[in-house]
């Protein structure tokens, strides 16, 4: 059985002054999935994870069927199913008025197991930075842990990779520097390498509180509503909560995420402490009529209570150059939450995030861009980026609205539970790449919400 538990190898440390095809910041999901697929492209990777394996990363733990073909594709869906998982088969949306409706996930697909998991991600990031280990170390880059990247390099307007030391910032460590043609930005929300392009270069907003969601998450043991290791994950749209969602998300067998995501740009419209994600999500498992009950013999994990943000794919309204914010330029592409890619319905980022992180590999040839990844090349990843994701991002921020009218959101869950083509809709936002096609069309949105 893999393990997840243990440290990982990563090999000797690359001299300082370096240089490298690639160099990636960050080893999450889409860091790992970057570096594996531009080594596998035959490029010299250097891999950076400030954090040393096994590490937490705050999330809701699912990965939906969109990331699944990238998962298996770079050998660690096999690794995944070696260890304690949730298969998903079903998500249950739930309205303030307390309808819910359950919305199978398709047969085929969940027989093929490539619907949907949920596990901890703790477990998830370890065997997708495991694996990258292996596909560039192979491929004759580096990879190192516990290294703070501080300072990103730059001439004349172009990145030219980065500095940093081991251990934390406040280490007192030697400095060292390393130099690529292209360096990609995969260390989420607070990447130094996408603030150094967006704020830093271009002089353009990197944060916008309206396409930021703050997230609580804490793991708990013995809900009721859950057998076995596979059935649904649920979400719901209760009073209390609303304009944010809560949502129950089984990792394995016995153990649930548990967790409220909201806007921050609406948490701030709410007023006095008790509004905080923490202490509304104990209103919801110690007041609320449904879920006191639900939780009456349950127990949290202690240490789980973590807090984190996430950036929004959402497009903005008067964008300074690019949607949903600049994602690359000279020298550099970016990646995942680096990029503000996350669903800003389902609040899902790692299908969005592997999407780009396989795009950087098609835009950067290391024989043609020896002397660094062009502007023009970067244009074009970013618009392919978002000719891609932003129809469903679009759409998926208009489902967002929809969810801060309660009427609304009581009606559409009591007519999805009747109405096939909305539950499948609903389904397609989380679970179906070929299902979220329909939802770009504004007369398949009329006809399937106000048709009888």
């Amino acid at each position: 059985m893999e393990t997840w538990e243990g440290p990982i190898d990563t090999g000797d440390v690359p001299e300082d002054g370096s240089f490298f095809d690639v160099i990636v910041v960050g080893g999450g999901p889409s860091g790992s999935a970057a570096a594996s697929y531009n080594a596998l492209n035959g490029c010299k990777v250097l891999l950076i994870e400030k954090e040393m394996w096994p590490r937490d990363k705050i999330c809701g733990d699912a990965v939906g069927g969109k990331s699944l073909a990238h998962v298996k594709e770079l050998g660690v869906k096999e690794m995944i199913e070696a260890t304690p998982h949730f298969m998903v088969d079903s998500i249950v949306f739930g309205s303030a008025n307390g309808s819910t409706v359950k919305v199978m996930l398709p047969q085929d697909e969940f027989e093929k197991k490539m619907a949907g998991y949920s596990l901890p991600r703790m477990q998830f990031d370890y065997m997708m930075f495991k694996r990258a280990t292996e596909i560039v170390t192979n491929a004759g880059g580096s990879v190192i842990q516990g290294f703070n990247v501080k300072g990103v390099l730059e001439e004349g307007g172009q990145i030219t990779g980065i500095s940093g030391s081991f251990g934390g910032r406040s280490a007192k460590n030697p400095t060292l520097s390393f130099s690529a043609a292209l360096t990609i930005g995969a260390g989420g929300y607070r990447c130094p390498v996408a603030t150094k392009l967006v704020e830093g270069i271009h002089g353009e907003p990197m944060r916008d509180d309206d396409h930021y969601c703050g997230g609580y998450r804490e793991y708990w043991e013995g809900v009721s509503g859950f057998d076995g290791s596979h059935g649904p994950i649920e979400i719901h749209f209760i009073e209390g909560v609303i304009p944010g969602y809560f949502w129950l998300f089984p990792v394995r067998e016995g153990v649930v995420n548990v967790g409220i995501g909201m806007v921050i740009s609406e948490q701030r419209k709410q007023t006095g402490a008790s509004k905080s994600l923490k202490k509304m999500q104990r209103w919801v498992i110690e007041e609320h009529p449904v879920f006191k009950e639900r939780f009456k013999d349950a127990k949290i994990v202690q240490g789980s209570q973590k807090g984190w943000q996430l950036p929004f794919g959402s497009p903005r309204k008067n964008p300074p150059s690019y949607q949903p914010r600049r994602t690359a330029g000279a020298g550099v592409m970016c990646v995942g939450d680096a990029a503000s890619l996350v669903d800003p319905f389902s609040g899902e980022g790692i299908g969005n995030g592997l999407v780009s992180a396989k795009m950087t590999s098609k835009y950067f040839d290391k024989d043609s861009h020896a002397s660094g990844f062009p502007e023009e090349q970067a244009i074009e990843y970013m618009n392919d980026l978002w000719g891609t994701l932003g129809k469903e991002l679009t759409n998926s921020h208009r489902l967002q609205k929809v969810v801060k009218w309660k009427r609304l959101m009581n009606w559409f869950v009591g007519k999805s539970s009747r109405k096939k083509e909305m539950g499948d809709m609903l389904t397609g936002m989380i679970a179906n790449k070929e299902a979220q096609k329909a939802l770009w069309s504004p007369w398949f949105l009329f006809k399937t919400i106000l048709l009888p």
